[in-house]
């Protein structure tokens, strides 16, 4: 059944249930409980309090209605008919019922017309009657049968609560053991020992929720001691590198998190049976674990003492004192110990586990994240497709493996997903203060939200309750309007900046949560049937290739592609703003660009926060004038060498999108498009970058035809200073006129630009961080200032004035040429020197050298000594006292190499000497 289906099911369902019934009065003398549920259950009435007091829900063919006191049978007659109605299928006429003696006033009640009743002691095997009525306590014995009953097709009406029941067993677990959740377990309702409050309630005709719900939630003190007995700290040093989870089902919890609150050990109940995760199957192997496994294995058998079933490949540790095998799931074992990676149907273990089983499940979901760029490693993977729906998911997230504290069983975990939001919820929706704890506290839940969001489970009514409360909240908090000006600051701020784009992206009514994001979203005029060519010549490199398009912020469109582009790794990205933020103040929301996986020849895109539509060619690809339509959009200001004519840029510039980028031979430059508005000559800015571009390809020794054309984004905040390297390059809007000013640029320079551009072409092998990392990038900045720009290198920085210059290199002597001070303008110095002995040409010989080396050390001493080697083969000379002079740890092997060229002895530094 599809998500749309199971909603809609679901809700024809309440309303059959609740049909007749505008209010509902449960004042009364009997108390009940609160009702928890998982799975498949949804709530017939949830009162003021958030307390569920009804549930329904589905079981194999069959059906159960809960009422959360045995009285509720008696009190409200027409929603009990139209129960008996619903569970018996639909029809009521010659319904067969039957009902348990202790609550006969139940079928007194009934019209016997319409029904077939028969009271009996207690349940039996074939009955011959289609629903059971039965109150929660009589049913512990039989509940076997009864189960078997409603996964056969029957129906089950049951009432009662388990706050009584709870008080008279303290020892007990009353989520196994309490009477009825024996029965209703299964279908993912609890009676639980928390009161509920009787009142007179009005009913909705939607299925009702609340953000009061969110946190109701079990108690597992008992559950942790009988873990962690014995148990200090948890080591999991080693090789492995383990995933975090997301502890997110009302009846799941954590064992053992990180310093840093992430799980990597966690526990939940399912139906009738528990499961634990661990985020790294090695883990499983490690002896120093063997008494927490103990522990475990114990909790998940319940006392049977059963065969503990291990998936082929994960193997046993030894010692623990289990009957075990080694075998192909059974549904006769008592637990199953499995991988993440398991291709076992994930509804085999579900219901294994929904029927008393025990589930050990051990892997990680970065690896798996990181080999199927495109997919969702929440709904996509594996090991998420068994968890997620009891309440436990795997995330691409990794922690660091170390020795961790077991926690403290008495203490309440505040740090719960649900804990968390409910807090939060209350705050918004009812003006709750916020706690500095709370606060701290929101950035965790901000990510817990979006890794729970993007599971996108519209048939899991947990996950449909939570994305109606964070909807509720964006709703009526609002989200601020980040802005240079107006940055958003506090944490609360930022959850809410965060949150937006993750709840409009699961929300099933986008459109009409837009308005609750974005205050000004003028109409823009659009463009229809836009019919772009694509020509795509990829290396190692995804590529980005523009349409000069634009969708408005929560546009919906189609794009209709090629058969050639469909499941072949290439991506629609809506959005040129790559960078995602990790910063106090943010002038921008952290995350503003979206990605579709091309999956079919027509595809409906959107991007929340508007943005250039853009084809991610994949790597190592040839494909030559292929037509992409794109059924609506706005039109960009886009200039593109060879394409179009400076005639036409006069009108082209005053395209309505907010996004302007203009295309030459080597580079892409992309910026707001008031930058571009009044540039009234794009053949000089064309002029300028194809020269630069030369310039950077001359000196790196590479073909003028970049494989990738380079891009440069002016954004309004970038991640990292005023620019950095990268595709594209990033750098602040406000100094985006700049790339288009020619005279400037000759007059004044580009160094952060060219700076980055030489990022770009640095290379590992002839690096040696962190001493050249920011160094050697600006060798391209003197080499195109000079060379391409005509502005000598002292104009086009101040650290590269001759006194400048003089004084790094005295202070590094002075402070003792140690290398941990060679760095950034000392570093580039001592490539400065010998570029005004040995000229530009002396490097490019080095770099094309290079280009043909296979094998190079990996370490910084071997690779500087084998950049003296070659640079000194290179202009036929032997430059080791120069690199000594400059403390490089020059080995004498290396000499002995060069020591058949002439020595360079009258180096700048030998004055130093």
């Amino acid at each position: 059944m599809s998500s749309q289906s199971t909603l809609s099911y679901r809700q024809d369902a309440y309303r059959a249930l609740l049909k007749g019934n505008e209010k509902l009065d449960l004042q009364h003398s009997s108390v009940p409980c609160n009702l928890m549920l998982t799975g498949d259950a949804f709530p017939l009435v949830i009162n003021s309090h958030g307390h569920i007091l009804m549930a329904a829900s589905m079981y194999g063919q069959g059906r159960i209605v809960v009422l959360s006191h045995e009285t509720y049978l008696t009190l409200c007659p027409a929603l009990v008919e139209n129960a008996l109605t619903w569970l018996g299928g639909g029809e009521s006429v010659n319904l067969s019922l039957g009902v348990q003696k202790k609550i006969k006033a139940v079928a007194d009640n009934l019209n016997r017309s319409m029904y077939q009743v028969s009271i009996f002691e207690a349940f039996r095997k074939n009955l011959g009657v289609h629903v059971y009525v039965t109150d929660a306590y009589q049913v512990g014995a039989i509940a076997e049968d009864l189960v078997a009953f409603m996964k056969a097709g029957g129906g089950v009406l049951i009432g009662g609560q388990a706050w009584w029941w709870a008080s008279q067993n303290p020892k007990q677990n009353l989520i196994l053991q309490f009477p009825g959740n024996k029965v209703t377990g299964v279908a993912g309702i609890y009676f639980s020992a928390e009161h509920g409050k009787a009142e007179k309630l009005s009913l909705n005709s939607e299925i009702p929720s609340s953000w009061k719900t969110v946190d109701r939630g079990m108690d597992f003190k008992e559950d942790l001691e009988f873990l962690l007995k014995g148990i200090s700290d948890f080591d999991i040093q080693g090789d492995e590198v383990p995933s975090a989870a997301l502890v997110h089902g009302p009846l799941a919890f954590s064992i053992c998190t990180t310093d840093k609150e992430k799980a990597f050990l966690a526990g939940t109940y399912y139906g009738r049976g528990r499961v634990i995760l661990v985020t790294h199957e090695g883990f499983l192997q490690y002896e120093k674990l063997a008494s927490f496994w103990k522990n475990a294995f114990d909790w998940l058998d319940q006392g049977r003492k059963g065969v503990v079933g291990f998936e082929p490949g994960v193997k046993p540790l030894p010692g623990l004192g289990l009957t075990c095998k080694t075998t192909e799931f059974r549904e006769d074992l008592s637990v199953f110990v499995c991988t993440a990676y398991s291709d076992i149907n994930a509804e085999t273990i579900q219901n294994f586990v929904v029927e008393g089983g025990g589930l050990l499940i051990g892997g990680h979901a970065w690896y798996w994240a990181s080999t199927h760029i495109g997919q969702n490693p929440m709904q996509d993977f594996s090991g998420n497709k068994i968890l997620n729906k009891m309440g436990l998911s795997l995330l691409k997230e990794t922690i660091k493996a170390s020795v961790y504290k077991a926690p403290d069983p008495r203490q309440v975990n505040n740090l719960h997903y649900r804990h968390l939001l409910h807090r939060f919820a209350g705050h918004v929706l009812e003006g709750r203060e916020l706690t500095k704890q709370d606060e701290e506290h929101l950035k965790k839940l901000g990510r817990d939200c979006a890794s729970f969001l993007s599971m996108k489970a519209y048939d899991n009514l947990s996950y449909m309750e939570i994305l109606s409360v964070l909807t509720d909240i964006l709703k009526k908090e609002g989200v601020p309007q980040a802005s240079k000006q107006n940055p958003v600051k506090s944490p609360k701020e930022h959850m809410l900046l965060s949150l937006a784009t993750d709840v409009y992206d699961a929300s099933l009514n986008q459109e009409g949560l837009l308005p609750y994001i974005i205050k000004d979203n003028p109409p823009l005029p659009v463009v229809k049937n836009q019919r772009i060519k694509i020509t795509a010549q990829t290396g190692e490199n995804e590529e980005w290739i523009s349409t000069g398009l634009y969708l408005s912020p929560g546009m919906k469109k189609e794009i209709i592609l090629p058969p050639k582009l469909v499941n072949r790794r290439w991506t629609i990205q809506i959005g040129c703003q790559s960078d995602e933020l990790y910063l106090e103040d943010l002038w921008r929301a952290p995350h503003v660009i979206k990605r579709f996986p091309i999956t079919s020849e027509r595809m409906q895109v959107w991007n929340m926060w508007g943005g250039l539509i853009y084809l991610l060619a994949p790597r190592d690809v040839n494909v030559e004038e292929e037509e992409v339509v794109v059924q609506e959009a706005v039109t960009a200001p886009f200039y593109k060498s060879g394409v179009t004519k400076a005639a036409d840029w006069s009108s082209l510039r005053q395209a309505p999108a907010p996004w302007a980028e203009m295309e030459f031979d080597n580079i892409i430059l992309t910026v707001p498009s008031h930058i571009i508005r009044e540039l009234q000559s794009p053949l000089e800015v064309e002029k300028l970058w194809n020269g630069i571009m030369k310039g950077v390809a001359d000196l790196a020794v590479i073909p003028q035809k970049f494989i990738r054309k380079e891009r440069i984004v002016a954004d309004i905040q970038i991640s990292a200073g005023w620019m950095h390297s990268g595709y594209p390059i990033m750098m602040h809007s406000s100094k985006g006129a700049e790339l288009f000013n020619p005279e400037d640029a000759r007059t004044k320079g580009l160094w952060g630009e060219t700076h980055e551009l030489g990022h770009n072409q640095q290379r590992s092998y002839w690096e040696f961080p962190p001493h050249t990392t920011e160094a050697t990038c600006n060798l391209w900045s003197v080499y195109v200032h000079e060379e391409v720009l005509g502005l000598n290198r002292a104009k086009a920085h101040p650290s590269m004035t001759s006194a400048s210059r003089k004084d790094c290199v005295e202070t590094y002597v002075r402070e003792g040429r140690k290398l941990k001070n060679w760095n950034v303008w000392t570093a580039l110095e001592t490539y400065l020197q010998l570029q005004k002995k040995f000229g530009w040409a002396a490097f490019k010989r080095v770099f094309a050298n290079y280009q043909n080396m296979s094998n190079y050390p990996r370490d910084n001493d071997g690779k500087m000594n084998l950049y003296a080697e070659t640079f000194s083969k290179a202009v036929n000379m032997n430059l080791t006292g120069f690199f000594k002079a400059w403390g490089w740890p020059i080995k004498q092997a290396t000499e002995e190499k060069l020591s058949n060229l002439p020595c360079w002895t009258n180096h700048p530094m030998a004055q130093y000497s």
